[in-house]
């Protein structure tokens, strides 16, 4: 319930538009663009598991992990398979929205880093808080798989492969 207000007060309340992007060339260098913010989260991850590899006091380097340098690898592998799904999903989202809904764009991606982050922060502090963060990540990227299957699909199937 969270994410939909989120996305709709942000979408009412922040004073900027899209820009007028008539060609689908255009949207998908916008969303382009847009997901390089996204990628944030995963750099900083990066970073900081390469930061607590270093300072992990583990005398063999490819033995076994400690937990701190662990759950760093494991944020940044699922935010990676994590992203690439929102990147597809996104990319396609463009092409289906009407001008006036492509501040979506910037929107969902703004939710997708905020949400990796809150799972990163919920993850070490426990495995069993990570839910709410997976989920602010997970159901955005749901809603985005079905609304680009309907509109393939039932919208504009005479298109599907055009």
């Amino acid at each position: 319930l969270l994410c939909p207000c989120l996305i709709y007060g942000a979408y009412i309340f922040l004073p900027f538009d899209a820009p007028l992007l008539p060609t689908v060339s255009a949207r998908l260098v916008y969303t382009l663009r847009c997901a390089a913010f996204a990628t944030f989260p995963i750099v900083l991850g990066m970073i900081v598991s390469g930061i607590s590899r270093l300072c992990s006091s583990a005398l063999e380097p490819f033995g076994e992990l400690h937990r701190e340098v662990e759950i760093h690898r494991t944020y940044v592998s699922q935010s990676v398979h994590l992203f690439i799904l929102y990147f597809f999903n996104m990319a396609v989202l463009a092409t289906y929205l009407p001008q006036e809904l492509l501040k979506l764009i910037p929107l969902l991606t703004g939710l997708f880093a905020i949400s990796r982050l809150i799972f990163w922060m919920s993850y070490a502090i426990g495995r069993s808080f990570r839910a709410f963060g997976f989920s602010m990540t997970f159901l955005p990227l749901l809603a985005m798989l079905l609304w680009n299957l309907y509109g393939m699909f039932i919208l504009e199937p005479e298109n599907l492969l055009s």
